[in-house]
């Protein structure tokens, strides 16, 4: 039976040079909550993992081999999102706290406000407000009108 902290069946894991350093800026950013690290004995993270709004991500230094971190490619490959009932008032928080708001909060079609933000190791998070729940084809119609305009 796999741990209770598990019980989303997909985690992120994101690799980040200076994983230490991350682990303090996500919970000055977000509240992040340290729940455990295995760090190696150069003091690089080989694997920890936080919480953040009770959903889990792992992280670690990366390993030069499989694993880079977005500032080395100069982008990112993927999107970490936050659902929260004031984007506004954390994205405030991230940016305090170091990361750079790439998007103000803004009202999107598909029924929340979002707003995006880059943190210092180069990954980008989404904070969604969710305003107005709407069925999968009003989400389409609503797309296909903000891109036609």
């Amino acid at each position: 039976m796999r741990p209770q902290r598990y019980r989303t069946v997909v985690v992120p894991h994101i690799y980040i040079d200076g994983a230490a350093r991350a682990i303090e800026f996500y919970r000055r950013a977000f509240g992040a909550e340290e729940l455990f690290r295995i760090a190696g004995p150069d003091g690089k993270i080989l694997h920890a993992e936080i919480s953040i709004c009770s959903s889990v991500i792992m992280l670690g230094d990366p390993d030069d081999r499989l694993y880079a971190e977005p500032r080395t490619l100069g982008r990112t490959t993927a999107g970490l999102h936050i659902f929260t009932d004031d984007n506004a008032a954390l994205l405030r928080r991230a940016v305090v706290a170091g990361a750079e708001q790439v998007r103000p909060p803004t009202d999107m079609f598909y029924g929340a406000n979002s707003a995006s933000l880059r943190d210092p190791f180069g990954h980008v998070w989404v904070l969604l407000t969710w305003k107005e729940e709407l069925s999968p084809a009003g989400m389409e119609r609503r797309g296909r009108q903000f891109f036609a305009e």
